[in-house]
């Protein structure tokens, strides 16, 4: 048992000044099996303490129905072996990067911009989540004889809003639910954000990625006193589909580092080690200054060019960080663990046995939605995954164009059965005008809810209508395929037609179904050859969203994962499908 405070320039261990060398982890981005091989890691780079966000959504996929929350405390147990100090971030929001920023889509669904403020409905569902999360967190405090050292209250509130009713109702039911060691918020080091995001009496800490000494006396102006902290301390970057790979130049981030330490503060790095946002997960932002533009899908590796790598392998980062922390190390730091074992050879699937979406659809769909509009994700209750809208354009009339307004993210459209065209607009317009009468259909996907930003909580799918000429066209079926429909039970009974007789490879939309044999398992990364879009998994295990528009050509296969001899592979197509995929 131990008592960690906040003094008037430190943070104290039993009444004695300690430096927080902190890298971020999140648990739910590392495969279980993986946690302690990534946790060693960051203890061989030189840090003490390892921060980890808790997403909301993961945990809560409907309301008051929870599933494993259980791996926070796990995590923490982790942590407290591997001789680490933990910080918690719960949120309810959190960003990361992650999709809706960790808000349930029920609640976002339902209340919109109510969310992040002292609205009564809103913090009925925070309580009660807090309420269950919580006493995994406050059991493993340092008070208690475990590695939790600090809980977060929200997080970049002041980026988002001003309703400091709120932050403080979030900071004192942490208090009620048994949190003792100290709370902190984190914003950007600008005067705006530090007045929208603090909570007087509450430690304040700031995110960046360099200029520390300008960011640190930002702080001071607002916080006179207390322990100097970079709570995100941007060592590299995210990337979105379609854009160029994100990284930044080791030694210029080692220097950043240095900087923040010879300002006598704290920092956690951002990320120590990033993985990957496994089961389609990823986020989404809105371009701009203002974040109101197009919108930015995050690709599914959460890489962030961080000093340990995806595949849990230290960089070049990793060295110069090393270099810089052991500085302040109090001994002589632990060696680097060895690396996972890898896959021994490359290996190729075929698919085998196929099925066209709509034949996935009608046994892994849910219940199909009838009315005059479309509805959104939301209201059909998908999270993660894609919705068939199909309609009726009534005759006979002349052709006109189809327009669709509101459209999020991306459609597939088919006119009598045949594609038509993409759609990625808000407000789109097919390419070719559609006479009447017609059924057309959208194969809409999300790619991630926005987790940044004033539209955060956006609703997903045709929010607005479809049109021909001036005229909407009312009356609407639709059907959502949610990502966790696909488990070993369900893929069971799709009705799939040998590859041979079926027209694939190289074919259209559908469930691939296919084997890799595996002789010496571990590692691996998953290609996609000349497949356009969709989700794969392996042995029931989602790996993501894979998109042949890059920048990532991969997806990461943690090794827990395969198996030796036969490893089972589903892919599910949205576009056009390539002829086999390889373990590498």
């Amino acid at each position: 048992m131990a008592e960690f405070t906040l003094g008037e320039r430190d943070f104290l261990l039993d009444g004695r000044p300690v430096r927080l060398l902190s890298g971020a982890l999140h648990y739910f981005r590392v495969h279980e099996g993986q946690w302690e091989h990534r946790l060693a890691m960051l203890r061989a780079m030189g840090l003490n303490c390892v921060e980890t966000y808790v997403p909301w959504n993961l945990h809560e996929p409907e309301p008051g129905r929870y599933r494993d929350v259980g791996a926070l405390g796990r995590f923490l147990d982790a942590a407290a072996r591997a001789g680490l100090w933990a910080i918690v971030r719960p949120g309810p929001y959190i960003c990361a990067e992650w999709e809706n920023g960790g808000l349930p889509h029920w609640l976002t669904g339902r209340l919109g911009r109510r969310v992040r403020s002292e609205d009564a409905e809103y913090l009925v569902h925070v309580n009660r989540w807090f309420r269950t999360l919580l006493p995994e967190v406050v059991a493993r405090q340092i008070d208690r004889g475990g590695p939790v050292i600090m809980v977060q209250a929200e997080n970049e509130y002041g980026s988002y809003g001003s309703d400091h009713g709120y932050l403080r109702y979030v900071a004192d039911l942490l208090e009620a639910c048994g949190v003792t060691v100290p709370l902190f918020t984190s914003d950007g080091p600008e005067d705006h954000m530090l007045t929208g995001g603090s909570v007087p009496g509450v430690l304040a800490t700031v995110n960046f990625g360099s200029g520390a000494r300008e960011a640190f006396q930002v702080l001071r102006r607002h916080q006179p006193r207390g322990p100097l902290m970079c709570m995100e301390f941007w060592c590299g970057w995210f990337a979105h589909w379609g854009d160029a790979p994100a990284g930044r130049d080791a030694r210029d981030a080692a220097a950043a580092l240095a900087e923040v330490l010879e300002c006598g503060a704290s920092v956690n790095v951002y990320m120590a080690h990033g993985g990957t946002n496994f089961g389609g997960w990823a986020g989404a932002n809105r371009a701009g200054a203002l974040h109101d533009g197009p919108l930015e899908a995050t690709v599914t590796s959460y890489d962030y060019d961080a000093p340990v790598d995806e595949a849990g392998l230290p960089t070049a980062k990793f060295w110069a960080f090393r270099s810089v922390l052991e500085r302040y190390a109090t001994g002589p730091l632990p060696p680097v663990p060895p690396p996972p074992a890898r896959l021994a050879g490359r290996v190729a699937a075929v698919p085998h046995e196929w099925a066209p979406l709509d034949g996935v659809l009608d046994v892994l769909g849910d219940e199909e939605w009838d009315g005059p509009v479309p509805p959104s994700f939301e209201e059909l209750g998908v999270d993660r995954g894609l919705v068939r809208y199909r309609l009726r354009v009534p005759g006979p009339r002349r052709p006109y164009p189809l327009r669709v307004t509101g459209l999020r993210d991306r459609a597939v459209v088919y006119v009598d059965g045949v594609r038509a065209g993409v759609l990625e607009a808000e407000d789109a317009v097919l390419p070719e005008p559609v006479a009447g009468p017609a059924v057309v259909e959208l194969w809409v996907e999300s790619l991630g809810r926005v987790n940044y930003g004033p539209r955060l909580g956006e609703a997903k799918g045709v929010t607005g209508g479809v049109l021909h000429e001036r005229q909407y066209v009312h009356g609407v079926r639709a059907r959502g395929l949610r990502v966790d429909a696909f488990t070993a039970g369900g893929v069971a009974k799709v009705p799939f037609t040998p590859v041979p007789s079926a027209p694939v490879p190289g074919g259209g939309p559908g469930l691939y179904r296919m084997v890799a044999e595996v002789d010496g398992a571990g590692d691996a990364a998953l290609e996609l050859p000349g497949w356009t879009r969709g989700f794969v998994w392996l042995n029931g295990f989602c790996l993501g969203r894979y998109w042949g528009v890059g920048p990532q050509e991969s997806l990461f296969v943690p090794g827990p994962v395969l198996r030796e001899g036969a490893n089972e592979v589903w892919v599910l197509e949205l576009e056009g499908a390539g002829a086999s995929v390889r373990l590498a």
